[in-house]
């Protein structure tokens, strides 16, 4: 049985895609008998032959391609590929990081260490050098209404300054979507990425299932990497509304209609006012007003 598999989903990527496989194999231990397995989500021919031609080039027995017929999104592909594992670990990595050190073994001896981490992250670093947070709470309607630092009011002990690095691993209500090591045997016990999220939330969605089975999320600053945060997924207003119909869906999902009824209430009355700054938010503000049904995510249009 192979030790830890990696996934890496590509998607009109390729570049980044590459610079993520050379980083793992330049930065992780001889001693660590792990997999990549890369799945295209149905890119362009071109960027998928890209791709196709550097790991045929590598010619390494411990990487494998496959390609997706669709375009199933973050959680689909993951779990695309994560039927194709039988490992120990699973690591599940954005293809815009590189490994700034020996994650892969820093990370499965922490889970290793203590049954009770349910799933384990590293320090991530923007590429200019600067902390990108890998820690926060679940969102909730104070969290929607007041932002996170009202929890440093709410919760002092659990407040964490996320733009500095902790000094040992800490827990928190989710890490971080974009480098995330689970045992095989809990991602399997929780039921793995729920599909029907196309894209964002998918981390906040799997540790609150991990949290209702006593599991813990854990930051462990000694693993490092760098996230070239959003290189895979270029920021449009289309992206911007899947990120708010994924987080209605979690928070009904998990908390119930009169949650969801607040947030709802307050995002539609916030892009209401936008709209007359900015015309760009018409096209959010009318996703918000229709029924909030996954099928009308970007996956189906």
């Amino acid at each position: 049985m192979v030790e830890i598999s990696i996934i890496l989903i590509n998607f009109n990527s390729s570049n980044y895609t590459i610079q993520c496989i050379d980083s793992i194999y330049k930065k992780t231990s001889k001693d660590i008998d792990f997999e990549i397995i890369i799945v295209d989500n149905k890119s362009e021919t071109d960027d998928y032959l890209n791709l196709k031609s550097h790991c045929e080039s590598l010619s390494l027995s411990n990487l494998h391609l496959y390609l997706n017929s669709e375009n199933s999104g973050f959680g689909g592909g993951n779990m695309f590929g994560f039927n194709k594992t039988k490992s120990q670990f699973v690591a599940f990595v954005n293809n815009d990081v590189l490994f700034k050190n020996d994650c892969l073994s820093i990370l499965s001896n922490t889970l290793k260490s203590n049954s009770e981490i349910g799933v384990c992250a590293p320090t991530t670093y923007k590429n200019d050098g600067k902390i990108l947070p890998t820690l926060d709470f679940f969102a909730s309607p104070i969290k929607v209404l007041f932002g996170r630092k009202i929890y440093k009011y709410l919760k002092p002990k659990e407040y964490k300054d996320r733009n500095l690095k902790l000094d040992k691993p800490t827990k928190g209500d989710f890490v971080s979507g974009s480098f995330m090591m689970l045992t095989s045997k809990n991602f399997k016990k929780v039921g793995g990425f729920d599909t029907n999220i196309f894209l964002y939330h998918e981390e906040t969605d799997l540790c609150k299932r991990l949290q209702k089975s006593n599991l813990d999320a854990i930051c462990e600053p000694r693993a490092e990497c760098i996230h070239y945060h959003g290189a895979s997924t270029p920021k449009s207003i289309q992206i911007k509304a899947e990120l708010k119909r994924s987080l209605l869906y979690v928070i009904k999902k998990h908390d119930g209609n009169l949650p969801y009824a607040l947030i709802h209430f307050y995002l539609v009355c916030k892009y209401s006012i936008k709209t007359s700054v900015k015309s760009k938010y018409i096209y959010l503000l009318k996703q918000l007003l229709r029924p909030i049904h996954l099928n009308s995510s970007t996956k189906t249009n």
